[in-house]
């Protein structure tokens, strides 16, 4: 886990509404932008930022960039922080 990339990217509730949207299913980025009221090139700075901490996958389909939630990563952040505060983790999972 880069963990620098990770918290970093975690620190912007732009981001994290990102990561929501996200979590329903892939989304383009246009359709994430819709969200916003911000610009194509903020939305895409923000999606960087994700894609750089690996927090999200992107695929391209034709003429379409989409993204979706890298589930991995938050597994390991979620491990650490239960590993921090002393607590095994739920090995009925």
């Amino acid at each position: 886990m880069g963990s620098v990339e990770t918290f970093k990217a975690l620190s912007d509730p732009v981001r994290r509404e990102i990561l929501m949207l996200l979590k329903k299913g892939r989304l383009s980025a246009g359709e994430i932008g819709s969200n916003f009221e911000m610009t194509g090139a903020t939305i895409s700075y923000h999606l960087n930022i994700l894609k750089k901490a690996e927090l999200t996958f992107e695929s391209r389909e034709k003429n379409h960039i989409y993204y979706e939630l890298n589930t991995a990563v938050l597994e390991e952040v979620l491990l650490w922080i239960s590993d921090l505060k002393g607590e095994a983790p739920d090995e009925d999972k």
